[in-house]
């Protein structure tokens, strides 16, 4: 999802492309995140980082008539992709907001519900927007997060590839450029990890945390491909693959076996109240 100028990713309609498919995986964690807020007909939920929507279709048909999504995102381009696609669910539920989240504006104040898919890994110290969300919050908002992990993964996948499957080395390889490609940009991969300790700290209360995983089948590894031609060009920027390398690993995860695959990796769902 977007939220600065500079997302790590894309924002084209390829990019919304891979979003959508991504919500397909995000499918079951995203419905469990949303019984966890327990929404209401009439919430005013904020979502941060709404991007083209997908997630955003999922809370309005939680919500009724009363009810209003304020999809915050820094992309232009995408919030009119999602006005677009949520036309039909009711336009006046749907309320696009151009803004940085990093920044809580006029758009946070009375929300009943500030929500995030995959967003709080493109936000640099994403621990000091948590901080200042509670300070403006007003009590009992319910907040929550699902958050990717492409780390803690790896010492699976290590293990296998180093004992017994060297066909993996592929998987390997893409958590760790993404990985490099995050702290290039000073943003954290792996916020999901700490994120639940980070809500105590701040003193949120009711403070829940769930981990989902996902084998890497093969929409998970058309995922991967596409990210690739996404970050191509920044990764032969700032050194972390070639070319050549980027066209070899594509390769190599077209060759991988059809069956499942261990996960590569994994959302963090966590959830409290202020």
């Amino acid at each position: 999802m977007s939220t600065t100028s500079e997302y790590v990713l894309g924002q084209s309609e390829r990019a919304a492309r891979r979003l959508a498919l991504q919500d397909l995986h995000f499918a079951a964690p995203s419905e469990a995140l949303l019984d966890a807020l327990a929404l209401r007909p009439a919430d005013r939920v904020v979502e941060l980082g709404c991007g083209p929507g997908a997630f955003t279709r999922r809370i309005l048909n939680r919500l009724g008539a009363g009810g209003a999504v304020v999809g915050v995102d820094s992309s232009s381009g995408l919030l009119e992709q999602a006005k677009a696609s949520l036309a039909q669910l009711g336009g006046s539920r749907f309320q696009p907001t151009l803004a940085d989240v990093a920044k809580p504006g006029p758009w946070i104040d009375g929300a009943d519900v500030v929500i995030g898919r995959a967003v709080l890994h493109h936000v640099p110290m994403a621990e000091f927007l948590l901080g200042r969300l509670r300070a403006r919050l007003r009590p009992g908002t319910r907040v929550g997060f699902l958050e990717p992990d492409f780390r803690s993964l790896l010492a699976r996948i290590a293990h296998l590839e180093a004992t017994s499957r060297p066909e993996l080395a592929p998987l390997l390889v893409w958590a760790k450029s993404i990985n490099d490609l995050y702290s290039a940009w000073r943003i954290s991969p792996c916020v999901g990890a700490t994120l639940a300790q980070t809500l105590e700290i701040a003193e949120y209360s009711n403070v829940r945390h769930a981990w989902h995983e996902f084998p890497s089948d093969a929409t998970v590894i058309e995922n991967i491909q596409m990210i690739y031609d996404e970050v191509r060009d920044t990764y032969v920027s700032l050194g972390i693959l070639s070319a050549g390398e980027i066209d070899e690993q594509q390769r190599l995860l077209r060759a991988l076996p059809d069956d499942v695959l261990p996960a590569v990796w994994g959302l963090h769902q966590v959830s409290a109240v202020v």
